[in-house]
């Protein structure tokens, strides 16, 4: 339905930031709520963030509430992920997602759509 592609990982010290950027094609996203997970060597993946459609409506996992933004640009096709005050344990691979039914305040809800991912590597 529409292709994703992450971009902006990196190594960085704790305290760091970086931003992630999706960048989306093949339609636009706008009907789709837009969402960030990440996945840790030897752990399942987990919900970071989630954006709603148009009123940018957002929600975070507790461990990344204060420290990380998500937010949208409908008109760039893209949806970023500012991530300040890095930990060692935001180590991980970060996937954009996005899906026309999911809902933003269920963490559970699934994705039809993924990136290939970006790796984030914090350093202590």
């Amino acid at each position: 339905q529409v292709q994703l592609v992450e971009s902006g990982g990196g190594l960085v010290q704790a305290g760091g930031s970086l931003r992630l950027s999706c960048a989306a094609s093949g339609r636009p996203i706008s009907p789709f709520v837009m969402a960030w997970f990440r996945q840790a060597p030897g752990k399942e993946r987990e919900f970071v963030a989630a954006i709603s459609r148009t009123d940018f409506t957002t929600s975070y996992t507790d461990s990344v509430k204060g420290r990380f933004t998500i937010s949208r640009d409908n008109a760039r096709n893209t949806m970023y992920l500012q991530m300040n005050t890095l930990k060692p344990e935001d180590t991980a691979v970060y996937y954009c997602a996005a899906d026309l039914q999911a809902v933003v305040g269920d963490f559970g809800s699934p994705y039809d759509n993924w990136g290939q991912g970006t790796q984030v590597t914090v350093s202590s």
